[in-house]
């Protein structure tokens, strides 16, 4: 059955009073980046859960630009809140454990003081006069809101789109005020292309002929036509391809019969304009151009260098979120971030989901079980008293095969890797290695993954893990970043195997890899006598034709591989895991498991 494609992220906002918004008037002056000048500011929020003793339990939600204090029910009989999905009892922010606050927005229009707000040296509404807002006015409001509550350090600070450049601003300019940041579907700045929608939308609600100079609040219309054209351009954007195909490709010429005066030749018309209009049931208009404005003006920097300065104050952990058919804040920008930060030496973990849903994907249930479930792994290891990560039964002493539960070469890497080590686990799987070394007590510990389902068993782990193909290069990573790079029993699932051995030479001062020897005696006898592919056998539990694996090498092959690209072979572990014993002769025939620490020639390290 086809979704109705009038649902979206708005389908649950109303312009109805909220009944649990709380407000507090902070007094003045307050400054404004811009220059301006406010004699006080009144904020309104909403609370959930309990602050505890030591008010240490503390999230701050963000809201995006057209979001409100309403981040989720009271109760059942509330009504929703714009990110029910994420917030309150059992959910990843779970308003059981944690005190949630959400306020509306300096400039906002829903309690917070706003252009639609009285401006006392006139007794009129602020209007146009409203000074222009930055992102960083606004959460200067939430810093001192949060002084007025007493919260000193806040668990986490969570927000998405507009929600997530607030999030960037409080770990860079509060860095210790946060212990983690959580990012979606953000940017350090928009593009060029996202602003010129911006642009469009903020040119219709000032050429719209009620408009009046934007003091229209005591006229019988305002810029309704205007404000909804701006919102519909921006539906738009919050859509992706794909999502436009689903909603509307199967009826595109039989739009539903709405009331609105604006074309409903296609579906699409007829979705785009009930959106509109239903956008200016709850909004103003003069806070639609204060805020667009106010995320256009946010820049942290254009470059690498630029970007790794801004974030160089930063103390919290990172986790940063990204949606693959996100083209208003795409996926790169969200990488650009943690590139900067990873170049910083900053605790960061970073996944780009797979969705068909658009910049509106964060807000949406259709790949909450990848994402959400993301944020809950994150920030329960935040604290205070952080979830102990379970254990699995991989981790439970016993077998040492590795064609059972254990294995063995992560008992020997971890004996090979230095007391005290950084180290980068290339294709880490669910942190299995990571979460030993993470005993002993290493310097820095990282990830790279390519499936998300194994990134979130990482990230349930606490460890930091990065989102890339390994095929792709390390280009985040600088030179010799880390004492020690790990690729454990991925390479026969490598494309461009010599590229990701440079690449793990260049950023450790050593490489460890280990891989399943497939000339080993039993798997040899198994093509030789029986004629067929050795499947169902220890690691090769797949058929041949659905394997991750494409290449299939053996000891004798990685030697000669390592001779032709002069790489140094500092040492050889050629294992029998089966009988769980270390192969001293006959290696390439009597072992089935090989480890070798190689480094380059030229430095000899």
């Amino acid at each position: 059955m086809a979704k109705d494609h009038f649902e979206s992220s708005d389908a649950i906002r109303t312009a109805q009073p909220l009944r649990f918004v709380q407000s507090v008037t902070l007094a003045g002056p307050i400054r404004l980046e811009s220059g301006g000048i406010l004699p006080d500011v009144t904020v309104a929020y909403e609370t959930y859960g309990k602050l505890n003793s030591t008010a240490d339990n503390a999230i701050l939600i963000c809201h995006a630009i057209s979001g409100d204090s309403h981040v989720a029910r009271h109760h059942a009989e509330d009504d929703p809140g714009w990110w029910d999905i994420l917030v309150g009892p059992g959910r990843p922010v779970d308003t059981n454990r944690f005190f949630v606050l959400c306020p509306n927005l300096l400039g906002g229009c829903r309690g917070t003081t706003g252009p639609s707000s009285i401006n006392p040296a006139t007794g009129k509404p602020y209007g146009p006069d409203f000074p222009t807002t930055t992102i960083g006015d606004m959460v200067e409001v939430e810093r001192r809101l949060l002084d007025h509550l007493g919260i000193g350090r806040l668990v986490a600070v969570v927000g998405g789109s507009v929600g997530g450049h607030q999030t960037l601003t409080w770990a860079t300019r509060h860095p210790g005020r946060l212990r983690g940041a959580v990012v979606l579907a953000s940017s350090p700045r928009l593009t060029s292309q996202a602003l010129a929608f911006d642009v469009v939308g903020r040119n219709a609600i000032r050429r719209d002929p009620h408009y009046h100079g934007g003091q229209y609040y005591n006229q019988p219309h305002g810029p309704g036509v205007g404000l909804a054209l701006a919102r519909m351009i921006g539906h738009i954007t919050y859509l992706s391809p794909e999502a436009m195909n689903q909603k509307f490709e199967a009826d595109r010429l039989h739009p539903r019969e709405v009331a609105i005066e604006f074309e409903k030749t296609f579906s699409v018309g007829s979705y785009l304009g009930h959106q509109g209009m239903k956008f200016v049931e709850r909004f103003d208009a003069n806070s639609y151009i204060t805020l667009s404005l106010a995320m256009d003006l946010f820049d942290l920097g254009g470059t690498p260098e630029q970007l790794a300065a801004s974030f160089s104050p930063a103390q919290c952990r990172w986790l940063v979120l990204s949606f693959s058919s996100d083209w208003l804040f795409q996926p790169r920008q969200s990488r650009d971030i943690v590139n900067a930060l990873i170049r910083n030496h900053a605790s960061v973990s970073y996944c780009d989901i797979e969705s068909d849903c658009g910049h509106d994907a964060f807000l949406l249930p259709d790949d909450f079980d990848r994402y959400g479930e993301m944020v809950r792994a994150f920030i329960n290891n935040l604290g205070p008293a952080p979830v102990a990560p379970g254990v699995e039964k991989d981790e439970l002493p016993g077998t040492t095969s590795i064609f059972h539960e254990r294995r063995l070469d992560y008992d020997r890497i971890v004996e090979l890797i230095p007391p005290a080590a950084s180290v980068l686990d290339l294709g880490c799987g669910t942190g299995r290695l990571l979460a030993r070394l993470k005993l002993q007590n290493h310097r820095r510990l990282v990830g790279v993954e390519l499936d998300e389902h194994k990134i979130l068993g990482a990230l349930r782990r606490d460890l930091d893990v990065i989102h890339a193909d390994l095929n792709e290069g390390l280009r985040a990573f600088a030179d010799k970043q880390f004492d020690c790079v790990v690729l454990s029993q991925t390479l026969p699932a490598v494309k461009d195997v010599a590229g990701v051995i440079a690449e793990m030479l260049r950023v450790g001062q050593t490489g460890i890899v280990s891989f399943p020897n497939l000339a080993f005696h039993k798997l040899r006898r198994m093509l030789a006598e029986e004629g067929r592919a050795p499947r169902a056998y220890g690691w090769l539990k797949d058929k041949w034709y659905d394997t991750a694996d494409i290449r299939f090498l053996s000891i004798a092959d990685f030697e000669t591989f390592c001779a032709e690209k002069n790489i140094r072979i500092r040492r050889r572990i050629a294992l029998n895991t089966e009988a769980g014993v270390e192969v001293a002769t006959d290696a390439n025939r009597e072992a089935d498991l090989a480890i070798f620490v190689i480094s380059n020639e030229a430095t000899g390290r």
